[in-house]
C-alpha cells in the first residue's frame, strides 16, 4: 500500500531536481507521445501525474487546439509545470487521481510513469473508462517487475533468508497488468528496458531520491546500516563493470480504445495482489 502523504512529500522535495535526473521517465514519455498523431481538431485531454509538465508540453504541441486537464498529487510539481508552460489551454488540478471527482469526459486520457503509485488500479481504470468518450484512447506507462533487478538480487542475498521484505516498491508483472486491463477493447501492451550507468551505487540511490521515487510504502523494511553496506558491496562486486554499475528499468506501455466492454468479470483486487 502506498502512503500518499509520504509520496506527496517526496515528490514536492524532488520537484526542483526532477527534470535533471528523470532520464528514463522522459524516454517513457517520448515513447508514449510517439504513439499519438498530430490532430488539429479541438479535443479534451486528461493527463494523470503531469509532474513538471514534460509530457504536457509535448501534448500542447501535438494537439494545438486541445484543452488539457493536468492532475498531480504534489503542488510543487504543479508549480514547476505552470512556470514551464504558461498556457491558458492547461488547467492544473492538485489532487490524488484516486480521490478526484471526474465530472466531464475526454477524448484522450494519458499518464506517464504514474500508475505504479496507485493503490487500486482496477477501480481507477474503471472510472477513467467511464469518462472516456466513445472512440477515445487511454494510454499509460508504468514500471515492470524487473525494474532494479540488480538491487533486488543483491538485497535478497544480503538478507540471507531472514526476511521476506523487499527493498523498495514492487512493480507490475505483464500478466497482472494484462489481467487488469483485459476487460477493455483494443488493448495493446508493449515493454521496453532501459539501463542507466552510475559511478557508484550511492550515485544510483542519489538519482532515485532526486526524482522522488524512493520507497513510499506503508510499513517498515529492513534498513540497518550494516545491511546496506553489504548490499552495496555485493552490488559493486556482482554488477560493477569498468568502474560503473548498471540499473535496469523495465517499462510497459499500455493503450486501449473506448469500445464495447468484453464479457466477463473485471479483476477488482487491490493493487498489492497484482504486483510481483
Amino acid at each position: 500500500m502506498i502512503d500518499k502523504s509520504l509520496l506527496k512529500k517526496r515528490f514536492n522535495k524532488a520537484a526542483a531536481t526532477y527534470d535533471e535526473y528523470a532520464n528514463v521517465q522522459k524516454k517513457m514519455g517520448d515513447a508514449l507521445i510517439n504513439l499519438l498523431q498530430v490532430n488539429s481538431k479541438p479535443i479534451s485531454i486528461l493527463e494523470i501525474g503531469c509532474g513538471t509538465g514534460y509530457v504536457t508540453e509535448k501534448l500542447l504541441r501535438l494537439f494545438p487546439q486541445s484543452t488539457i486537464t493536468a492532475v498531480d498529487l504534489a503542488p510543487e510539481m504543479i508549480a514547476m509545470a505552470r512556470s514551464r508552460l504558461n498556457s491558458n489551454r492547461v488547467t492544473f488540478i492538485c489532487e490524488d487521481v484516486e480521490q478526484l471527482r471526474l465530472d466531464t469526459t475526454y477524448n484522450l486520457i494519458i499518464s506517464n510513469a504514474t500508475f505504479q503509485w496507485l493503490n487500486d488500479v482496477s477501480q481507477t481504470l474503471l472510472r477513467l473508462h467511464e469518462v472516456l468518450r466513445p472512440g477515445g484512447n487511454l494510454l499509460f506507462t508504468t514500471f515492470g517487475e524487473k525494474t532494479f533487478y540488480e538491487l533486488h538480487t543483491v538485497y535478497e542475498q544480503a538478507c540471507q533468508g531472514i526476511t521476506n521484505k523487499r527493498m523498495g516498491q514492487r512493480f507490475f508483472t505483464k500478466s497482472a497488468l494484462k489481467e487488469l486491463c483485459d476487460a477493455y477493447d483494443h488493448l495493446c501492451i508493449s515493454e521496453a528496458y532501459y539501463v542507466e550507468h552510475f559511478p557508484t551505487v550511492y550515485e544510483f540511490f542519489h538519482s532515485v531520491r532526486k526524482v522522488g521515487a524512493t520507497n513510499s510504502n506503508t510499513g517498515s523494511y529492513m534498513q540497518s546500516p550494516s545491511l546496506f553496506r553489504q548490499v552495496i558491496a555485493l552490488y559493486e562486486k556482482q554488477f560493477g563493470d569498468y568502474g560503473y554499475i548498471p540499473a535496469t528499468y523495465h517499462t510497459f506501455i499500455c493503450s486501449m480504445k473506448k469500445g464495447e466492454k468484453k464479457n466477463g468479470n473485471r479483476n477488482k483486487n487491490k493493487l498489492e495482489a497484482t504486483r510481483a
